[in-house]
């Protein structure tokens, strides 16, 4: 039932994983790991995934899509002013 949940709320609707777990009152590693759940669970059934990465704002560097939390810090220029990644799903026919 909570996957299905995620599927409404995250569909043409970029979110974050911190921005899901103040909606939904859980903790971040939580929805983290159901996300995790979610998209692996995905590949059968006729939506797909988004993922924006999480990227620098002082450098611009992009981190991996496969982090879905924040990181601490760029490893390129060592700033912390970082974006968080977002996830979002489309239906696809």
């Amino acid at each position: 039932m909570f996957r299905k949940d995620l599927i409404e709320m995250l569909e043409d609707n970029p979110l974050s994983v911190k921005e899901i777990a103040q909606l939904l009152g859980e903790e971040p590693k939580v929805i983290e790991d159901d996300v995790h759940h979610l998209i692996k669970s995905l590949k059968n059934l006729p939506y797909r995934v988004h993922i924006k990465p999480a990227k620098c704002k002082k450098c611009g560097f992009d981190f991996s899509k496969d982090k879905l939390h924040k990181p601490g810090k760029c490893p390129m220029c060592k700033g912390t002013w970082i974006e968080e990644p977002t996830i979002s799903i489309e239906e696809v026919d």
